[in-house]
């Protein structure tokens, strides 16, 4: 008796009465799916923590120049107090109460202790933008308490021309008359503001020197 075996011929693409079989999944579909998901989520992780220190960096920003543009008001403050003690000797002597050092010393600036003696304006309240002012002015000179040409006393003075009444002409080659010394005085401020920043600006103010 003959068996007969048949072998079924496999399907051409779109052949009419042929059925296609499908083919068994070994879960490399699955593999890919998974590594491309945990690929998108670390990529949405980098852009959020992205995004986070971007706008950090821009608000830290923003709080410098707020911090920069109030050490205007402790320059205004420290000038107008120069501007009332500028007659007699007052400007001779430290006036650590205001905030005054008749010479100069260099310090630690952004050291807070440094500024024990300096002057604080609303009494240490903060501003509307959250910054505390503090100003100290020192007297551009090497001995302190004393007039500006006293003994062993350097001070950076500056010597303006004298006006018409003194003397002075208009000719080439004449001789010009001097006339009151002007003193430099160093106004250093410190604004602490919000996030921890920490501001320090400084200007040079001239006075007639006593």
């Amino acid at each position: 008796m003959a068996i007969a075996h048949t072998r079924q011929r496999p399907c051409a693409r779109l052949q009419a009465g042929c059925v296609q079989h499908p083919r068994r999944q070994r879960g490399v579909s699955m593999l890919i799916a998974l590594i491309a998901l945990v690929a998108l989520t670390l990529a949405g992780i980098a852009m959020v923590r992205s995004v986070d220190t971007s706008v950090g960096i821009a608000g830290n920003v923003a709080f410098g120049q707020m911090a920069t543009q109030s050490s205007d008001q402790g320059v205004q403050a420290a000038y107008n107090w120069l501007t009332a003690n500028s007659g007699g000797s007052i400007l001779q002597n430290t006036d650590t109460g205001n905030g005054f050092y008749s010479s100069v010393n260099e310090l630690d600036w952004f050291n807070i202790n440094s500024w024990s003696g300096a002057a604080v304006l609303n009494n240490g309240t903060p501003d509307a933008a959250g910054n505390v002012v503090r100003y100290v002015i020192h007297r551009m000179c090497t001995q302190p308490n004393i007039a500006y040409n006293g003994l062993n006393n350097q001070c950076s003075l500056y010597y303006p021309l004298g006006a018409a009444g003194t003397g002075n002409s208009m000719s080439v080659g004449a001789t010009s008359f001097q006339g009151l010394p002007l003193m430099y005085f160093r106004v250093t401020t410190r604004v602490d503001g919000p996030s921890n920043t920490v501001t320090i600006a400084q200007t040079s103010i001239q006075f007639q020197a006593n």
